[in-house]
Parts: C-alpha cells; sequence; structure tokens
C-alpha cells in the first residue's frame, strides 16, 4: 500500500508542471524532447518512441527517464512509458478502456504494468534499468471493446 501511495505521489509530482505548462499561449512547441501540444491537446511526456495504427487507433508511444526522480524516493522504476490513441481520421483521443504493458528485457526479465489513465493516455512506470534492447508489447481494448496489440523494440543507450 505505501509503494502504490509513493508512486500515485510521483506520478501526481511529474504531472503538475503539466498542468502549469499546459496555461501557457502557445501552439505546438517544441522544447529539446518534449513536445507541447497547447491547442487543446494532451501535452506527451518525453520523446516520441513509437507510433503504430493497428485496426484502425493509432497509438504513440513516449518515454521519460525519471530514475534520478524515483531513486530519491527508494523506488526502482527508471522510466514512466505512456501511450496515446487517436483515431487516425479524426484525430479524436482515445481514452476510454484498459491498457497493460509487457516489456522484455535484454536479460529476458519481463515485467507486466497495468496502466493508469491520465491526461487522454495510458502510462505506467517501468524499469528499464540496463542498456540494450527491450521488447515492448502493449494490449488494449478500448471502448470499442476491440483487443488490439502493438508491438515494438526500443534500445536504451
Amino acid at each position: 500500500m505505501k509503494k502504490l501511495v509513493v508512486t500515485l505521489a510521483a506520478a501526481i509530482a511529474l504531472c503538475a508542471p503539466t498542468f502549469a505548462l499546459a496555461e501557457m499561449d502557445h501552439m505546438n512547441m517544441d522544447h529539446g524532447s518534449m513536445k507541447m501540444d497547447h491547442g487543446g491537446g494532451m501535452m506527451a511526456h518525453g520523446k516520441v518512441i513509437h507510433e503504430e495504427v493497428v485496426s484502425g487507433v493509432k497509438g504513440t508511444f513516449t518515454l521519460l527517464d525519471i530514475k534520478s526522480k524515483m531513486e530519491k524516493m527508494g523506488m526502482k522504476e527508471t522510466h514512466h512509458l505512456m501511450v496515446v490513441f487517436t483515431d487516425p481520421k479524426t484525430k479524436k483521443k482515445l481514452s476510454e478502456g484498459e491498457v497493460k504493458f509487457k516489456i522484455m528485457g535484454p536479460d529476458k526479465s519481463e515485467q507486466v504494468k497495468e496502466t493508469m489513465a491520465m491526461e487522454g493516455g495510458f502510462g505506467a512506470d517501468v524499469t528499464m534499468p540496463a542498456k540494450g534492447k527491450y521488447g515492448i508489447m502493449v494490449r488494449s481494448k478500448l471502448a470499442d471493446g476491440k483487443t488490439r496489440d502493438f508491438k515494438f523494440w526500443y534500445v536504451v543507450k
């Protein structure tokens, strides 16, 4: 329970700057690895690591390095992985449903994470401590009831 409270507090703390920045009066700013869409859209944290369309739904995946902040709280998670689903035709966000992440590390270790709905997307803190190639598998069941799987590789340098 204590770990859950600390994880939620960390997620809230990481999102607080997002809400403040969303009030800025700029459109589509790009500050290094943080893309911002202030035109009423969600601010994607971190850098976009993958985009793919599966069965009429576009998944945009972002990754944020949170290792130093989590270490200060005694937590082992190193990154925040997030996905935003949209209808490619209408650009409307699809933010209702359930999403799970499964990550296979370079050492063949596996972790499965339930996501939390946040800012029009779904996210979870994950552990990617070693350099190497990570397999990321995502299973989503959105409001239409259809299950969609997204699979891709990401290299931690």
